[in-house]
């Protein structure tokens, strides 16, 4: 059985792409990635996969006509590398209800928060603001609502007195780059089913500690 073909999306410097990068040059690692698309020109995210030798792609949003015609120029590119799982890291453009259900299952996102708090943008400074003890990060399956779906994998770090959105962003960013490589495996090994809309994953075991926050000295 050959690696699961990823196809990867982003639009700028993709550290979570570099993170599937490094997970793919271990010869026992289920997927490998076919195929990296930017929307924008400049994005780093391209130069980490020329380096890597994996083919890319530029399809500038802005070049077509609308929402439609940028999606079906993606979901042309992706079929014609043989992609059998899109992977958004660090793609900045919301996708149709129709793009989704073209790839349904088959398409996965991450999202620094532990989803469903916190969907959308500026996540960090929402999460301190509200005063939560832990933070994180979440891989799942897309839906057409932005941030909603089947979640794989869960990361939880927990927020610090002194934290600052930089500090923050920093140790869930650290989380991102083990949580990601973790989902794709799972799918890669057979061991993901969706049951409705949530994840079933066989062999797999939960954390028996429990985690507080704060500690008592």
């Amino acid at each position: 059985m050959g690696r699961l073909r990823l196809g990867v999306l982003i639009s700028g410097r993709g550290s979570n792409l570099q993170a599937l990068i490094d997970a793919g040059r271990d010869a026992g690692f289920p997927a490998e990635i076919a195929l990296v698309i930017s929307n924008q020109p400049g994005a780093i995210g391209l130069d980490r996969a020329t380096q890597a030798g994996i083919a890319t792609r530029v399809i500038p949003h802005r070049d077509h006509a609308d929402r439609d015609a940028f999606e079906r120029a993606l979901d042309q590119a992706l079929r014609s590398a043989s992609v059998e799982l899109v992977c958004l890291a660090g793609f900045m453009r919301l996708l149709s209800a129709g793009f989704v259900a073209a790839w349904h299952d088959r398409l996965i996102n991450i999202h620094p928060s532990l989803l469903p708090a916190f969907p959308g943008l500026d996540t960090h400074a929402r999460a301190l603001a509200a005063g939560v003890r832990f933070s994180g990060c979440t891989v799942h399956f897309v839906r057409a609502e932005m941030d909603r779906g089947p979640i794989l994998v869960q990361a939880a770090v927990p927020v610090t007195a002194n934290d600052t959105e930089a500090t923050l962003a920093a140790r869930v960013l650290e989380a991102e780059h083990a949580a990601y490589p973790l989902a794709v495996r799972l799918i890669g090994e057979g061991r993901v089913r969706v049951a409705g809309e949530r994840v079933m994953i066989a062999g797999a075991s939960a954390p028996a500690a429990v985690l507080l926050n704060p500690l008592a000295d």
